[in-house]
């Protein structure tokens, strides 16, 4: 729905006052007062707008799923989940609505990432789905994908960021990680899930 049919809707909010609170090459986050259905207007909601990125589902010429290891500073542990990572884009900006900024495509910078993150790579893609990120939140999508026979060739190839570790898993083992709350990413639980329907 677009932006114009979407203040159509009778449920749709009316922003009536925005205020950048952080605004850097990373991040931006918003504070919003906005105008419910019934009139009254209500604040502060808060927003941030992050890029773009895409998660892999990857699988190996031994039907293996291709994870990594890290840590994530939102939860404070270490985490198993899939590859994955931003959309590059040429004006160095990481969210914001690109508009005439070019951008990379979201299927090479899953093929970028999944090389990157585990030294493998595939030609077998599968495009899931494009979902919101955080809806509640954020502005930003990921882009989620399926790779089949995924193949090694060659090491990783990190940002300065990254210290990560790839580990292969079975689809039994997978499903009792994610049944267990040990798959904690849920924007790649709902790529596993796509993937296996």
């Amino acid at each position: 729905m677009s932006a114009e049919n979407n203040l159509k809707d009778p449920l749709a909010w009316e922003e009536v006052r925005s205020e950048k609170i952080v605004s850097d090459e990373w991040i931006e986050f918003r504070r919003s007062a906005y105008r419910f259905p019934d009139g009254n207007v209500f604040e502060p909601f808060y927003t941030y707008s992050r890029r773009d990125y895409v998660v892999i589902v990857a699988t190996d010429e031994e039907g293996k799923y291709l994870c990594v290891r890290q840590f994530r500073q939102g939860i404070r542990k270490v985490t198993t989940e899939f590859a994955a990572g931003g959309i590059e884009r040429t004006d160095g900006k990481q969210y914001g609505e690109s508009g005439d900024v070019a951008a990379e495509d979201a299927l090479d910078a899953a093929k970028r990432e999944l090389r990157e993150e585990t030294g493998y790579e595939s030609d077998e893609w599968r495009p899931l789905l494009k979902l919101p990120s955080n809806a509640t939140i954020a502005d930003n999508y990921a882009y989620l994908f399926e790779a089949k026979n995924c193949r090694k060739v060659g090491g990783q190839s990190l940002d300065e960021t990254e210290f990560l570790n790839v580990k292969r898993y079975t689809k039994s083992e997978l499903d009792e990680m994610i049944h267990a709350g040990d798959f904690q990413q849920s924007m790649h639980v709902a790529a596993y899930l796509l993937s296996v329907v």
